[in-house]
């Protein structure tokens, strides 16, 4: 936009090149409205200079309605594009492309029931969904009448909606260079196939934007409230004054608060903002500091995020209260940070390969259907950098992608789901793209620039007379000459050259994704959601499922899931799933009889030999032509946990012996009470076994382990016998023979011979006299690996008392 063409209304974001007119007003102020742009004192703005800028200026009133209605249609345009190839996919039925999407539809069901932060009903509270109000906009519509699939048909529509508030809010980063250039936004932000597919998939990628728009239009209000002048000088103190008076403290206050809830809903709707909450609270803070000072400006920054900052304590608190996790279960499960046999080495190699599968990805693939045209996007959103007019709402946008992308690169599911994670980083990315668009055609956008970069005080130029009026001569030929002209139609061609590449190249991947999410839709309604009403035919009690969303949805039924992110109570079933299925066996085994589930709906693949064991198979459901779920059939076995068997004690306890304490290993919650401590990383590892029962009871016991390297130890504080001496009890699946070395408090205790079995063992030693009322318990096997399955401690019987052998022995 030409300085004079300049919205007195708008502001000029922290960092970048206010207008500067022509020559000074007579009252010698710098004649700026506070917030460096031109103002007129007499008759409002000047004419426009540039003929698209005249062009939008003939309706200064309707340029706004007209933009909201262009954008709008821009957006439905594009959701009838993918939800028609959806309805052609599915004969006309709503679905979704994700199984994830029936996962918010759940909480937002039983949100509506009354049940808020319930993925299933009666399961407790759960911390499984990483967006904590997108459940609640769904509910909404579930309350209203958009039930059953049809609350697909609620989530497109609050998808259009969020998209369109982010195309009005991104429009005003676009205003410093021209009213025309926000047009262009509209068709750039919807011209990638990946992230039009996420923001129409019912995820909440859509409505995060929206609120993402929400929290940085009040940031910009801050900072327009502000009027930061761009130079301190002795002729910005009239518009210093006139700032201040226009944005008192008070006001300054209430949108600094404003801001900061905004913020907070941010980080509520996906907990990565907290780098887009970072980031606005800083633009705002610097607005601030310009016209207020230092002071001011900290008590913006901390208005605008410590609410984001409490949202974040608040979850953590809510998690350990009601789970015993401060983190989340989706960061638990999902980050390599919490795996316990990775190296450091090892965590840091999986995030360099992330990091660089996340750019990659995205500019290699969904951007072209061929190298090198993809990273046109990138480098067309670099421009706004190096304008001084655009520069600093494009810092704010870069920091926010770059910091984006480097926490969900953290994610080891951010390679799938089509890369859903990183689209938040696209959207903005797109942003800038169009402002680089947009300053490459603006016939006058650089010559501001580079008059103040030109413009110097008099008393700082050290040239003579006649060299300085030859220099501007040559500047005022370039700016307003052919060369000009030239250089202007050389940035348009080149504009129109990117243009044309980049959608030449993005087309088929556009026609790859609208094929992608109805095939997509298709499957998930084939499989998943014909499973769920089986299940709900069947009557089923409880559900254990490994994709926890549409089948539970579609049966409403309560569900047990085995992952861990749907939770159940206070049971530790997220970091049972990292440490492997035998720990999660554990856990079920913690559940009362009564509530276990009584059917299995899962991949078989997937589980290794749990159906087998504890599954009798029903009935499966195949899916044809898959592209998005988890396996060819979807199974559904009736459950059989009989050879579970909690609280019971070893076979070789005695007749008159008691059980004083029970480590029962890989069982988390066990191990969290005992302090166990295993070898890590790289040991440890959980297995399980269903073996005969040493009590010849005729059935099966299972119980899970972890693999103890030799040379390598564990521990745990365990009670001494109540009374006189008493004996430990180990109990292991031996395929070979081992010795383990028993230290108590470092003194050694003894040592325990495991005979190799092809069964379940049971081995012991007598534990002395004097021992603490607790003690750690280290074990270390000192020739060949062993697993440890469970360690009790026993009260020894009285003197003269028979005792049978060990089992096993």
């Amino acid at each position: 936009m030409s300085p004079s063409s300049a919205d007195p209304g708008s502001f000029s974001p922290p960092g970048s090149a206010a207008p500067r007119p022509s020559s000074a007003s007579p009252d010698g102020t710098d004649g700026t409205d506070g917030t460096g742009t031109t103002a007129s004192r007499d008759a409002g703005p000047a004419a426009p200079s540039g003929w698209l800028d005249r062009l939008v200026a003939v309706w200064p009133r309707v340029d706004p309605i007209l933009f909201a209605a262009y954008a709008g249609a821009c957006v439905l345009y594009a959701a009838v594009a993918f939800y028609s190839a959806m309805h052609q996919q599915t004969g006309g039925m709503w679905s979704a492309p994700l199984d994830d999407v029936f996962i918010h539809f759940d909480y937002a069901r039983a949100t509506a029931r009354g049940y808020p932060f319930e993925w299933s009903e009666g399961n407790g509270f759960s911390s499984g969904n990483t967006s904590l109000s997108y459940p609640f906009v769904l509910a909404l519509g579930y309350l209203v009448g958009f039930r059953g699939v049809l609350l697909m048909q609620w989530a497109a529509i609050v998808a259009c909606t969020s998209t369109l508030g982010f195309l009005l809010v991104g429009a005003r980063l676009l205003e410093p260079v021209g009213r025309w250039a926000k047009y262009l936004l509209p068709p750039v932000a919807l011209s990638i196939g990946a992230l039009d597919w996420s923001l129409f998939s019912g995820m909440e990628n859509a409505f995060h934007l929206g609120v993402w728009a929400l929290a940085t239009l009040a940031a910009l209000s801050v900072a327009r409230a502000a009027g930061a002048p761009r130079e301190p000088t002795a002729q910005a103190t009239r518009a210093t004054a006139s700032a201040r008076a226009a944005a008192p403290p008070k006001r300054l206050a209430h949108l600094g608060w404003a801001a900061g809830l905004a913020g907070a809903l941010l980080y509520a709707t996906r907990p990565e903002s907290v780098v887009c909450v970072a980031a606005l609270s800083v633009y705002a803070a610097i607005a601030v500091a310009r016209a207020h000072g230092a002071r001011a400006a900290i008590a913006t920054l901390l208005r605008t995020s410590v609410p984001g900052a409490l949202a974040c304590l608040a979850q953590a608190v809510a998690n350990r209260v009601f789970t015993g996790e401060w983190a989340a279960s989706g960061a638990i499960a999902k980050l390599a940070l919490n795996n316990p046999y990775m190296t450091s080495s090892e965590k840091w190699d999986t995030y360099e390969f992330l990091a660089t599968y996340v750019v990659a990805r995205n500019t290699n693939h969904h951007f072209s259907d061929a190298l090198p045209w993809g990273w046109l996007v990138p480098a067309i959103a670099l421009i706004p950098l190096a304008s001084r007019r655009t520069r600093g709402a494009a810092a704010l946008l870069w920091v926010q992608i770059v910091g984006w992308l480097a926490l969900v690169a953290l994610n080891g599911q951010v390679r799938w789901q089509n890369e859903r994670y990183t689209m938040p980083a696209v959207a903005w990315l797109l942003v800038l793209a169009a402002m680089g668009l947009a300053l490459l055609v603006a016939r006058a956008a650089w010559a501001n620039c580079d008059e103040r970069r030109q413009e110097k005080p008099e008393s700082a130029s050290a040239e003579p007379t006649a060299r300085r009026g030859a220099l501007g001569g040559i500047a005022a030929a370039v700016r307003g000459g052919a060369l000009a002209r030239g250089l202007w139609c050389a940035r348009v061609a080149l504009a129109l050259v990117v243009a044309a590449l980049f959608w030449a190249h993005q087309l088929p991947r556009m026609r790859d994704q609208i094929w992608f999410f109805g095939r997509a839709s298709r499957n998930i309604r084939d499989q998943h959601l014909v499973a769920g009403k089986l299940l709900a035919q069947l009557d089923v009690r409880r559900v254990l499922v490994g994709d926890a969303g549409a089948l539970l949805y579609a049966s409403d039924r309560p569900g047990l899931d085995i992952i861990g992110l749907g939770g159940y109570h206070d049971l530790p079933f997220a970091r049972a799933g990292v440490h492997g299925l035998g720990a999660s066996l554990e856990l079920i085994e913690r559940i009362p009889a009564d509530d276990r589930p009584d059917t299995l709906a899962i991949y078989p693949g997937w589980w290794g030999d749990l159906p087998a064991i504890f599954g009798r198979r029903i009935a499966a459901i195949p899916v044809v032509g898959n592209v998005i779920c988890g396996g060819a059939e979807k199974v559904i076995y009736q459950a059989d946990w009989s050879p579970l068997a909690h609280g019971e004690g070893p076979a070789s306890m005695r007749a008159d012996e008691r059980i004083v304490d029970e480590l029962d290993v890989a069982d988390l919650v066990s191990e969290r009470e005992h302090g166990y401590a295993f070898p890590r990383p790289q040991a440890g590892f959980v297995g399980f076994s269903v073996l005969p029962d040493l009590r010849g009871s005729g059935h099966d016991r299972f119980d899970a382990g972890r693999v103890i390297p030799g040379g390598r130890s564990e521990a745990a504080r365990v009670h001494a016998p109540r009374e006189g001496q008493g004996r430990l009890v180990v109990r292991t699946a031996a395929p070979r023979a081992a010795t383990i070395r028993a230290t108590a408090d470092g003194r050694e205790i003894g040592h325990l011979a495991l005979k190799r079995g092809d069964g379940w063992t049971e081995a012991s030693l007598d534990l002395p006299e004097g021992l603490p009322e607790t003690f750690t318990l280290t074990l270390t096997p000192v020739d060949g690996e062993w697993v440890d399955h469970h360690v009790w401690i026993l009260d020894r019987p009285a003197r003269g008392v028979s005792a049978r052998p060990l089992a096993g022995q």
